[in-house]
């Protein structure tokens, strides 16, 4: 395995996320408190709780855990298939480690979580990226993913609901790229941890691992389900020797999950209708607001409306560099949005987020500093 780089986002927001006031570009739904779980416990998931020890967990994820995951979320898979993880990355990991080998071929959508492409590049893997265009409306384009497949091609990477863009993968899309795949025998790693949140045109495409027998589905707690503390991830496979292997390599790095973690889980999977109503909610108004804000600066910025999810990518149409305006506007007035350049992508695109309570207040104090600009 080759050196990895610096993580650029998680470097980023090491720097920053802890320290500035109003955080305008986060990826995550609006959290809960420990109370608010525990207040729509069942009685049975409440017994879990407070009969709970902090012994260790089984390596796969708890059988009831990994039975809920595929119960609510994964239609005609099992708890066989899911694989539970200490968070979203641990799984792009774990995967790609196991997928991915010297020599191989991959294919990934960008721009992206930078961990999808340069996982497969440290296994020694020849990674093609195909850039999504914004002339697109940021859609996949199979027909250039046709274009790209090779002898070699071992995996296709992509990311739906999209980080940053916020678009989506529709069903037909989705049904044609899983065809493609198996034509050629080829692994589709599917990043699927905003699905069902955010408002897409179409109804939500089916999980790529309910598909198809080489499709993995990335699923987590901390997007959508707006609990990234928990730190509770998993892949959801039906290839049973895979999920195996990745568990394999699971025992050289977190081993198992968190006790408590898991049976919060429990509880949120439960109730995953009420939770992603309000979460759903409140991205809904967010984005009014938003349609509002970038109607009165259309001199100044433009998007595509995201579909799902809750980010987007906003191009900043000034001279200025959006490294600099980003950077002015956290010295300034403490308001923290995510320039391209974080994500490698040549354009002047900043990612903002909209999915939690406090979006409103941000978005004032990033008015404030426009404001105090045209002055």
């Amino acid at each position: 395995m080759s050196a990895i780089p610096v993580f650029k986002l998680e470097e980023y927001l090491t720097r920053y996320e802890f320290s500035a006031k109003h955080l305008l570009c986060c990826s995550d739904a609006q959290s809960f408190s420990l109370s608010e779980i525990l207040e729509i416990a069942s009685p049975e998931d409440k017994k879990l709780w407070d009969n709970l020890s902090f012994k260790y967990t089984e390596p796969y994820g708890h059988p009831l855990l990994r039975e809920r995951i595929a119960s609510s979320l994964y239609p005609g898979l099992s708890a066989n298939h899911i694989l539970c993880f200490a968070g979203a990355e641990e799984g792009i990991f774990s995967a790609l480690s196991v997928i991915c080998e010297n020599d191989d071929h991959v294919i990934v959508m960008t721009p992206c979580y930078q961990s999808l492409t340069e996982l497969p590049k440290s296994k020694g893997a020849l990674v093609t990226e195909l850039v999504l265009k914004e002339e697109e409306e940021w859609r996949i384009n199979l027909n250039e993913i046709k274009n790209a497949i090779t002898a070699k091609t071992k995996c296709i990477i992509i990311n739906f609901p999209h980080n940053p863009t916020g678009q989506i993968i529709d069903q037909e899309e989705l049904t044609e790229l899983v065809k493609l795949c198996d034509k050629h025998n080829i692994w589709l790693f599917s990043d699927e941890v905003y699905r069902l949140l955010g408002t897409p045109k179409k109804a939500w495409a089916q999980p790529a691992a309910c598909l198809y027998n080489k499709a993995l589905s990335l699923g987590v707690m901390s997007k959508s389900f707006g609990m990234p503390g928990l730190r509770i991830g998993w892949i959801a496979c039906q290839d049973e020797a895979l999920i195996h292997k990745m568990k394999l390599l699971k025992d050289y790095l977190s081993i198992c999950n968190s006790a408590p973690a898991e049976i919060i889980s429990l509880i949120s999977l439960q109730n995953k209708d009420l939770i992603l109503k309000r979460n759903n909610t409140i991205v809904q108004e967010n984005l009014r607001l938003l349609d509002v804000f970038l109607k009165e600066y259309q001199h100044l910025f433009e998007w595509v409306k995201p579909q799902g999810g809750c980010v987007g990518f906003i191009k900043y149409k000034s001279s200025e560099s959006v490294d600099v305006f980003c950077d002015r506007l956290v010295e300034e007035k403490s308001v923290l949005l995510m320039p391209a350049s974080i994500y490698d992508h040549d354009s002047n695109h900043f990612r903002i987020g909209y999915g939690r309570k406090d979006m409103p207040e941000c978005l004032d104090k990033l008015e404030e500093f426009l404001t105090h600009e045209n002055h």
